[in-house]
């Protein structure tokens, strides 16, 4: 069976890197020309959701300050965290990084710290909103721009799931896991704005959903250090 992707040095083998991917495999004979052309797919898709989250976190941020609330701005920091990740992404599949499983290893890595950076600041401005009894206005921009996430992360998700399970690159995957968590925490922050727009007293929920997002990016970062999900799935879509 050939390799799924084309051959590398001994210096960049899976038991000197540490990385899983090495040891998961995809049933069915793949061409060096296919794998590069899911490459690039890989780094187009990451600089196009570096567009989208560029415009996400800054309106994001302006409706979460002008509303007071501190889910909708942890949301929007998230963002620049996904950010953090397509650009990690676009690094390592440019140029002979692209062949390169050290390089592979690294952006996954680093796909860690950036689930990992937003943790801190959400917590404490949530237990902080919890302890002062902050209260949250509504906020019709951030309603239509988490409700317009909840449509698009989604299919950006799955699709770089679907890359990262083709390339055996968890950074990939890692990318693609950051936008279906996006496309969750804008749910739960949806749901949060719209009931705090119809019931003012529902403010306590914001915060609560903020330690929500905090949590999941702290557990999905041990997840992507540890390498976990570039063998997600048992077979190639």
């Amino acid at each position: 069976m050939m390799s799924s992707q084309p051959s590398r040095t001994a210096a960049d083998t899976p038991s000197e890197t540490g990385a899983c991917c090495g040891a998961c495999t995809c049933s069915g004979d793949r061409q060096d020309t296919n794998w590069l052309q899911y490459a690039r797919y890989a780094r187009w898709l990451a600089w196009a959701s570096l567009a989208w989250m560029t415009a996400e976190g800054v309106i994001g941020l302006i409706a979460g300050f002008t509303a007071g609330s501190i889910a909708l701005i942890g949301w929007a920091m998230g963002s620049a965290i996904e950010g953090l990740a397509s650009v990690i992404v676009v690094w390592r599949f440019t140029g002979s990084r692209t062949l390169s499983e050290t390089a592979e290893r690294r952006a996954q890595k680093g796909i860690a710290v950036s689930f990992w950076l937003l943790a801190p600041y959400i917590m404490i401005e949530a237990v902080h909103d919890l302890a002062s009894h902050h209260h949250v206005a509504s906020s019709a921009l951030g309603i239509a721009l988490t409700a317009s996430s909840v449509v698009v992360m989604p299919v950006l998700g799955i699709t770089k799931r679907r890359l990262g399970q083709r390339l055996d690159s968890g950074a990939t995957a890692g990318e693609g896991i950051q936008n279906l968590m996006c496309a969750a925490q804008a749910a739960a922050v949806l749901v949060g704005l719209a009931l705090v727009a119809i019931w003012p007293s529902a403010w306590p929920i914001d915060p609560v959903i903020a330690l929500g997002i905090a949590a999941w990016s702290v557990w999905e970062g041990r997840q992507s250090w540890r390498g976990s999900d570039c063998c997600a799935s048992s077979a190639c879509l």
